[in-house]
């Protein structure tokens, strides 16, 4: 039977120095989420476990954006729904303001959840098709009626639809009725309701089209300043998350593999899969391309999560791979050749071989 790990903290990141002296509003630490496989019908055994996440740990701080990115199955939704106890984790902890968090229920768990909001993936399948949009968006005060007054509700909405974009005459209209980008700006508004200072953002623009997708990530970039918030944005697609992070986090099968500010990200990664998600990202600019060392094509498949690799869980598919890799998993830190260096390049990775410079495969 599988047991859940002793997680381990990582390195500081220095990454986090940007945001200057202010304290994290929201820290994960060391969290883990397995769910246990079992064999029977009656009398149920656990043969394994699928381990989603497997020792994660972040700030997020006042006002900033956090992205996580990874290819699907990593563990991002997952841990989207631990930070907002949609699940309860194996381990680990989640501190809010400096509250552990973590084993909260009841009225403790209730006055949290109104500062720590979710906006969905799907707008077409989160929002409650039999009610009305003036429903969906102020069902959050039914929850919390202190926030608003039942006499005060309607304008209280109409409000938040005119803050997203939309009339506030539409209060009594349907979702079958508002296009994609329409009903997640009401699914981001619904979010908004309890005037939230987190908001985990589990891709939130993955189903609506590329021209949409800008319309709601101004729109989430432009809440963000007038509200104060602070976002964790998830996603698959790293062009989208660099619109709007100011650090990024790389997910590989239930590990953050790298995390740095952005530009660092962009520009000088060091972890191989980093750079082969790089690699795959559409250019614009002719130029660019050009220059661009080439596409990296990744061997094999993404492992089980029930039974990922010894060591490094990316060694089976990265061309740097060696012995080591097999027996060590590496720690998320920063490499030592680029520390104190104020390089780019100085921020957590997870690979025994981030100093290494060679970006492609061999041939």
């Amino acid at each position: 039977m599988s047991t859940a790990p002793q997680p381990t903290t990582p390195a500081p990141d220095p990454a986090a120095a940007a945001v200057g002296d202010r304290e994290p509003i929201l820290q994960v630490a060391g969290l883990v989420k397995h769910f246990p496989l079992t064999q029977g019908i009656v009398l149920k055994k656990q043969v394994g476990a699928v381990r989603a996440v497997d020792g994660v740990s972040f700030d997020l701080y006042p006002g900033e954006t956090l992205g996580v990115v990874g290819e699907s199955g990593c563990g991002k939704s997952t841990l989207a729904k631990l930070m907002t106890h949609l699940e309860r984790p194996t381990a680990g902890r989640i501190i809010f303001k400096g509250e552990d968090i973590t084993a909260l229920s009841g009225r403790a768990l209730k006055a949290v959840r109104r500062n720590i909001q979710m906006v969905f993936q799907d707008p077409y399948t989160s929002l409650n098709p039999r009610m009305t949009v003036g429903d969906i968006v102020g069902e959050p005060y039914d929850i919390h009626p202190e926030v608003a007054p039942k006499g005060d509700r309607r304008r209280r909405v109409q409000e938040l639809l005119d803050v997203v974009g939309l009339n506030p005459e539409y209060v009594n209209r349907y979702p079958h009725q508002f296009s994609g980008g329409q009903r997640q700006r009401i699914g981001i508004a619904r979010g908004l309701a309890l005037r939230p200072e987190v908001i985990v953002a589990d891709e939130p623009v993955s189903a609506l089209d590329v021209s949409v997708q800008a319309q709601v990530i101004n729109l989430m970039a432009r809440l963000q300043d007038e509200f104060g918030l602070a976002y964790v944005f998830i996603a698959h697609d790293l062009s989208i998350v660099r619109h709007i992070s100011d650090r990024v986090a790389v997910m590989y099968l239930g590990k953050i593999v790298e995390i740095g500010p952005d530009a660092a990200i962009y520009e000088h990664p060091t972890h191989p899969y980093t750079q082969a998600l790089l690699s795959a990202v559409p250019l614009p600019d002719p130029e660019a391309r050009e220059s661009r060392e080439g596409r990296i094509v990744l061997a094999g498949d993404v492992p089980s999560p029930a039974d990922p690799p010894s060591g490094c869980r990316f060694r089976t598919r990265c061309w740097k791979a060696r012995e080591q890799c097999a027996l060590e998993e590496p720690p998320l830190a920063v490499p030592p050749s680029f520390r104190g260096t104020a390089s780019p390049a100085e921020h957590p990775s997870a690979c025994h071989f981030a100093e290494e410079k060679q970006v492609v495969p061999p041939a």
